[in-house]
């Protein structure tokens, strides 16, 4: 796969607290530039980054829930429908990470099923996993429980739990839920031949705040939380 092929399957990202207005600005130009498959930024964000995208092919991505997932449902249904007022067309979802991990599966999957409600079918849902968090079997009901709460994709993590994608994690979440739902690998993928691995492993979309690194096939020094 040639690196400018790789345009189409990233989220372009930036979700540090600290990313002012000149930096989302630059996010857009470099998504319109690349054509990447989105911009994935803080729901504060969304309004402005569907005013610099309009009439381009990019989507608009934001995070519900972020990072830690422990928000209410009735808040991150809030927070769902906001951002799809304000312009996001895809919303990634953190989990309740606390409940899985209790062994409180259906509040989980009623968690999951309070965004993609407030979703309707007007945006795309990933569900966020934490991969970094959960052991290999929290993995494989995490992903169950998505897709019986009617997610589009799983997602493996935010970047600010001391993990990443790994190639085992995308394919046990692969294996896991077939051909029902993608895959989105997230979490120190800063170059080329890391993103060539976990399509191969399966995902079909990647988050990377060094999007452009990876499309030019160069190596990138971020230290983004991405």
């Amino acid at each position: 796969m040639q690196a400018n092929q790789l345009a189409a399957y990233i989220d372009h990202t930036l979700l540090k607290p600290e990313a002012t207005q000149e930096q989302i600005d630059k996010l857009c130009e470099e998504a319109r530039q690349y054509q990447f498959a989105s911009v994935c930024v803080n729901p504060t964000w969304v309004k402005r980054c569907a005013e610099q995208l309009k009439g381009t092919n990019v989507k608009v991505c934001t995070v519900i829930g972020f990072p830690l997932g422990a928000n209410t449902s009735v808040i991150k249904a809030a927070e769902t429908a906001q951002a799809i007022a304000d312009g996001a067309q895809e919303v990634d979802m953190v989990l309740n990470i606390g409940a899985l991990k209790s062994g409180q599966h259906n509040v989980v999957e009623q968690d999951i099923k309070a965004v993609v409600e407030a979703a309707q079918g007007k945006a795309l849902v990933k569900v966020i996993i934490e991969t970094a968090l959960l052991t290999d079997e929290e993995k494989i009901i995490a992903c169950q429980l998505s897709q019986r709460a009617g997610a589009d994709f799983v997602k493996t993590s935010t970047g600010f739990a001391g993990g990443g994608a790994t190639v085992e994690d995308v394919q046990l979440m692969k294996k896991t839920v077939g051909e029902t739902l993608e895959v989105k690998a997230s979490g120190g993928i800063r170059d080329y031949e890391k993103a060539v691995a976990m399509i191969e492993a399966g995902a079909t979309r990647l988050g990377a705040s060094a999007g452009v690194a990876i499309v030019s096939g160069a190596k990138a020094d971020s230290s983004g939380q991405y």
